[in-house]
């Protein structure tokens, strides 16, 4: 039988945990937005955008609404200190995974990307990854319990 003693974290693992919240903020508006999408929104999209916006899988959809909400509800655990943050990100990784597994390699569409959205992409993936890895640390120094 294990004691877990809690350790106050630095002032620093509440900056990152505060930014990553709000980083994910933003992908649940994303999420939102596309979900909610406007026939006006969709009539500025080039003919190639909307095709494969109009013939996305339902479960690409809910990949991307498990990594956008997984990341938020994992950001949210790491404010109130509750190890429950990393596995929540890793399954947000998960989602993450599925949902660019589609868009760059299943839904023959690659070229309609533009090199923004492969670095948003490949920024996104980076961070869901450093928040697994930031949660992994945080329990290993007991900051979260």
């Amino acid at each position: 039988m294990t004691t877990e003693t809690k350790v106050k974290p630095p002032v620093w693992f509440w900056i990152v945990s505060v930014l990553a919240l709000l980083w994910n903020l933003a992908g649940a508006m994303a999420y939102i937005g596309q979900a909610y999408m406007s026939d006006e929104v969709l009539a500025t999209m080039s003919e190639a955008e909307r095709n494969l916006f109009e013939n996305q899988p339902a479960w690409v959809t809910g990949a991307f609404a498990i990594a956008v909400w997984g990341g938020t509800l994992g950001c949210i655990f790491l404010l109130l200190r509750k190890k429950w943050a990393k596995p929540v990100f890793i399954v947000s990784l998960l989602g993450l995974i599925g949902q660019l597994s589609y868009n760059y390699f299943l839904s023959g569409a690659f070229d309609t990307f533009e090199i923004v959205d492969m670095v948003m992409s490949v920024m996104i993936l980076v961070i869901s990854i450093a928040l697994i890895v930031f949660s992994n640390k945080a329990i290993r120094k007991n900051w979260l319990t």
